[in-house]
């Protein structure tokens, strides 16, 4: 799936490009204005890579502090909570409930499960990557 934010991007360069295309003058001067254009577009992808890892990192952060809280509840709500939808799934799926879960239900667990699975691979790489793009 691609990003909403370089679909944008994208889209405002991609008319810039073919309207330097379609100007009158030396395949140069084309080459120069197309070069220019490029360099913002990749000015702006690595701006948008640099806010999504911080984006990443901060809920990456939310989620390594509740599971080094004080609290066994502050630790162990997120694994609960997942837990009971995902118990409540394969019940629904099995046609064990006297109810048949929403699509709202189903789209929290898929956000919750990500989440996670997100949050705790950010935790792993984010490290790296900051440290890679810092020798850059």
């Amino acid at each position: 799936m691609a990003n909403p934010i370089w679909s944008a991007i994208t889209a405002l360069v991609t008319p810039v490009t073919e309207m330097v295309d379609a100007l009158h003058t030396s395949d140069e001067e084309r080459l120069q204005a197309r070069a220019a254009i490029f360099g913002l577009q990749s000015e702006l992808s690595q701006t948008l890579i640099e806010y999504e890892s911080k984006l990443l990192a901060a809920k990456s952060s939310v989620i390594i502090a509740e599971a080094q809280g004080q609290s066994w509840l502050q630790r162990s709500w997120r694994p609960i909570t997942m837990l009971t939808f995902l118990v409540l799934v394969v019940l629904d799926t099995m046609g064990l409930t006297a109810f048949r879960l929403s699509d709202q239900a189903w789209t929290l667990l898929q956000i919750g499960l990500g989440g996670y699975v997100v949050g705790r691979s950010v935790e792993k790489t984010v490290p790296s990557l900051m440290q890679a793009m810092r020798k850059d």
